[in-house]
């Protein structure tokens, strides 16, 4: 079945533009960048440019402006509690009035999006429901797991304790390419996968909720490493190129070939 790139460098005759989004330490943005530089140190240029940062957080718990000062880049944030406080709502509300907002908060990012040319949004920790289209997001679960009614069993904040519960093995991260549900996209790379190493056994655990959560967080930093810091911009150099494409079904496709399980590598 015919496929369309996500982004055609022949057509545009340019690097694929990223708007990077962050909301706090964003690592995720720093190997974006470090590929970046490779890819010019080692090839002359880079198929895709990070041309600004934006985050939803003014306080120092964003390291947003720091890395755009150290590379160079420019920086925008918009307070997302603030702008709730002023007109009375809750961060986490996804009623109608609460989407409602969540759009209004967008256009400010999307007026930049406009302005900037960005093709793409690359999402590091972003902290914010986004209505915005064509964002890249990466998750620290393998999304390609699914339950018995054929949903995708491991989404949301709690996705990595979720697993180690349901006695997963192994952790992988996801890359998707975002809609408007949790963690519902197409699915586009898995990462390779990292051990699930419990420090006694889980039904002891479980016993323990504090010591259970601080063994899920050990684990999603472990995660990071092997999974979001490689498939992150791995899938972004990969849109970049015109390798990943997607049919009149949304169905993801490298290279010409279905992947209905997310590529790997």
């Amino acid at each position: 079945m015919e496929s369309t790139p996500i982004f055609n460098a022949e057509e545009t005759g340019r690097p694929m533009r990223v708007a990077a989004f962050m909301s706090g330490s964003g690592t995720n943005i720093i190997k974006l960048l470090e590929r970046e530089k490779k890819q010019k140190e080692e090839n002359g240029s880079s198929p895709f440019q990070v041309i600004f940062i934006f985050s939803d957080r003014s306080d120092g718990a964003c390291q947003g402006e720091k890395i755009a000062c150290e590379n160079g880049i420019p920086y925008f944030s918009y307070d997302i509690r603030t702008f709730h406080r002023l007109r009375g709502l809750k961060r986490t509300a996804l009623t109608s009035e609460g989407i409602a907002a969540r759009r209004e908060f967008d256009s400010v990012a999307a007026r930049l999006i406009d302005v900037f040319e960005a093709d793409v949004i690359a999402l590091s920790g972003y902290m914010s429901y986004i209505t915005l289209d064509r964002c890249i997001n990466v998750h620290p679960a393998d999304l390609s797991i699914l339950t018995p009614d054929g949903k995708r069993r491991y989404v949301g904040d709690h996705a990595v304790i979720d697993a180690i519960i349901a006695g997963e093995t192994v952790l992988r991260s996801s890359t998707l390419w975002t809609d408007q549900g949790v963690d519902t996209g197409p699915l586009l790379m898995i990462s390779d996968p990292l051990k699930v190493e419990l420090p006694e056994p889980l039904d002891s655990l479980l016993k323990n909720r504090n010591r259970l959560i601080k063994v899920a967080d050990e684990h999603q930093e472990r995660l990071k490493e092997v999974g979001d810091w490689k498939v992150f911009p791995s899938t972004v150099e990969m849109i970049a190129r015109g390798r990943f494409t997607f049919d009149e079904h949304n169905r993801v496709y490298v290279d010409g070939n279905p992947v209905p399980q997310g590529h790997r590598e």
